[in-house]
């Protein structure tokens, strides 16, 4: 790229590496977080990571065009490509995950319609469930099989032998979230890429609540792993955004992927001879795939001033995670000796089931997200006092988003899962009177008076 040293077209990111300076030969999270895939040197000697707000990047001649389109060189031609504000993000991730490769996309959604864009070209199937977030959902049954993709679901998600017997010889993924939105369950996942790979397909892993420092899907056999950067990465809810990323450890020559084996025109080399892209970059052929033919010609890419405010907000995020995750264990605990509640889901929660694979998969905690059912006669009656909680706060904001560091309510029914039918919602486990909190960086007791408050003016009683 003209202007740097290092490129970020670069596809292949490679896994962590000792930094020039640190002490330790791996760098820790936080270290990682602040300092990984990039040098100032490169850079104008800038502190921090620049803005690149340019379209085009000067090409030095032709020969170096030809580098360039042929693969040979990873600098960068067109941000629609790459970015160096975003290939900065995207090393970056790459490194606290250990990846072979990553892509950043102008959104969440972006990251997992083209992740399964990618896996399942030429009609092959998706197996998954309900346990998505809502926008998920719509996009696998109302989009994608109009693009010719085939959607399975899971019925019994809990029973592992319901995932297998479900895959089909045109199933080529298997998607889940790690922990699902917004009733934190916890899926198996080391069991999961064990089916997935004695049938020689892909386990996806949507990681967006867990974020990668409660967990890195990657040590648990994960192929693909997505994330919206919007939520607690980014943790500001100031930018939209989302990742792939790719262990680099699946065999994408199997059989069961022609389209990564298949020669194309666009991974030509200098000589014009088609190439396909295990050809080209056998390391990370996911991401290579993603990258080159989706999300540069249906144009998901994101803005580098994005990128720069998603970089900005993964500086912080283990301390932000660290504390938000105490303060929503605090609340759970008065929540259920609250006898307006019902029931409430996190995975500290005393009536958690998934409390064996919460202690396998996420030792540092259980997230900031949390969901409790308001009590009511009926469920019209729940369903009542769950709004007139939910307008009664003065601390929490009513917002569609989660994982900010401001605390944050919503009615998951209307608003993130408003795509669900009376039947995937029942399915998904999620009723009329449950209502969604991503814990923020408040104070936990004015988050508690809050939330009693709101409870006293929906019951019409004082303080329980």
């Amino acid at each position: 790229m003209a202007g740097t040293q290092e490129s970020n077209r670069s596809i292949t990111i490679g896994r962590p590496q000792a930094m020039p300076g640190a002490a330790n030969a791996t760098p820790g999270f936080s270290t990682l977080a602040l300092r990984a895939g990039y040098d100032p040197a490169d850079h104008l000697n800038a502190s921090s990571v620049p803005i690149y707000a340019t379209a085009a990047y000067a090409l030095h001649d032709e020969e170096h065009a030809t580098a360039i389109a042929s693969f040979e060189s990873a600098d960068d031609i067109y941000s629609r490509i790459s970015n160096p504000t975003t290939g900065v993000l995207e090393k970056r991730l790459a490194a606290l995950h250990g990846a072979a490769g990553a892509v950043a996309t102008a959104s969440g959604l972006a990251a997992l319609s083209n992740a399964i864009l990618n896996a399942a070209a030429g009609g092959g199937r998706i197996l998954t469930s309900y346990r998505l977030y809502g926008g998920s959902v719509a996009a696998l049954r109302d989009v994608l099989p109009d693009l010719g993709i085939g959607i399975d679901i899971v019925p019994d998600p809990d029973n592992l032998d319901s995932w297998e017997s479900a895959i089909t010889d045109s199933t080529r993924a298997i998607v889940v979230e790690s922990v699902s939105n917004p009733l934190t369950v916890v899926a198996d996942l080391e069991a999961l890429a064990q089916i997935t790979h004695r049938h020689g397909i892909i386990l996806i892993v949507d990681n967006t609540l867990a974020t990668p420092y409660l967990l890195n899907p990657f040590d648990f056999g994960a192929d693909v792993v997505v994330y919206s950067t919007t939520k607690a990465i980014n943790g500001h809810g100031n930018a939209i955004g989302g990742i792939v990323l790719e262990s680099g450890r699946f065999d994408y020559a199997n059989g069961n992927y022609p389209q990564f084996t298949r020669k194309q025109w666009f991974f030509k080399d200098r000589a014009l001879n088609p190439r396909s892209v295990i050809d080209v970059v056998p390391a990370a052929p996911f991401t290579t795939r993603l990258r080159g033919l989706l999300v540069t010609l249906l144009g998901a890419a994101p803005s580098p001033f994005d990128s720069y405010l998603t970089l900005i907000g993964l500086e912080t995020l283990k301390q932000r995670v660290t504390q938000e995750v105490a303060t929503a264990e605090q609340i759970v605990k008065h929540l259920e000796a609250d006898p307006r509640v019902t029931k409430v889901y996190h995975l500290s929660a005393s009536g958690c089931e998934y409390k064996e694979l919460a202690a396998k998969y996420l030792p540092r905690g259980g997230g900031s997200v949390l969901t409790f059912e308001v009590r009511g006669d009926s469920a019209e009656n729940a369903a009542n006092r769950k709004r007139a909680v939910l307008d009664a706060l003065k601390l929490f904001s009513l917002q569609a988003n989660l994982g900010d560091s401001k605390s944050l309510a919503v009615d998951p029914v209307v608003v993130t899962h408003g795509e669900l039918d009376t039947k995937q919602l029942h399915e998904a486990g999620i009723t009329g009177g449950a209502i969604r909190l991503s814990i923020g960086l408040e104070e936990p007791d004015d988050l508690i008076a809050d939330l009693d408050q709101a409870l006293d003016q929906a019951f019409g009683t004082a303080s329980a």
